[in-house]
């Protein structure tokens, strides 16, 4: 079982930025964050492939980030960052990170139910 913890949310201004971190415990091959708002679905921020393969570094991001939100990642020390600027009230939401044992395609990569782990959520206000 790997264990995904995150860390980084919090209260910020529109326009600031925030970055997320999201440290695992062992390997996983497809990892991402996910946002859940209030009385809303979970829905997939980016999504980044980390097996080493030719897909190794592939990156996806729904519409509503593009240009303000960055994934990476930290092989060495298994961490998973989400860099957040132009932050909108939009964007407030507990964010998640999540793995999957295994590679998905670019449709799955955005659905919750093809990763098996997931951390505790960090909370990110933009007011």
């Amino acid at each position: 079982h790997v264990q995904l913890v995150e860390s980084g949310g919090g209260s910020v201004q529109a326009g600031g930025s925030l970055r997320l971190s999201c440290v695992a415990s062992g390997p996983s091959v497809t990892m991402a964050w996910f946002r859940q708002a209030p009385g809303k679905e979970r829905e997939a921020v980016a999504t980044y492939i980390t097996d080493g393969s030719g897909a190794d570094g592939t990156i996806d991001y729904a519409d509503s980030v593009k240009g303000r939100f960055t994934i990476s990642r930290d092989g060495a020390t298994r961490t998973l960052y989400l860099q957040m600027d132009s932050l909108k009230p939009e964007d407030t939401a507990m964010y998640y990170c999540a793995a999957a044992p295994r590679q998905w395609d670019g449709h799955s990569r955005v659905c919750p139910k093809v990763y098996l782990h997931w951390g505790q959520g960090t909370q990110v206000t933009v007011s």
